[in-house]
């Protein structure tokens, strides 16, 4: 009398998600940070080999192509 859904009786990850009430906003936000973290990294580190200067415009430019990049990885 066992079956894949465990104690709970729920389906997963996958029923969970489907059923989120998270706010698309929050989500959103949460991107455009640990985007622009990402690029400051990305960038800084390009910087100490000397391939790219350390600017805003290029911290920018990495946050949003990372921004993007994730957002169209998420889309359904």
């Amino acid at each position: 009398m066992s079956d894949d859904r465990g104690a709970t009786g729920q389906e997963g990850f996958e029923a969970a998600a489907e059923h989120e009430s998270g706010h698309p906003l929050v989500v959103h936000g949460l991107n455009a940070i640990l985007s622009t973290v990402f690029a400051l990294t990305i960038v800084g580190g390009l910087n100490y080999v000397g391939s790219m200067a350390f600017t805003p415009v290029n911290v920018a430019t990495v946050a949003v192509v990372i921004f993007t990049a994730a957002y169209l990885m998420t889309l359904r």
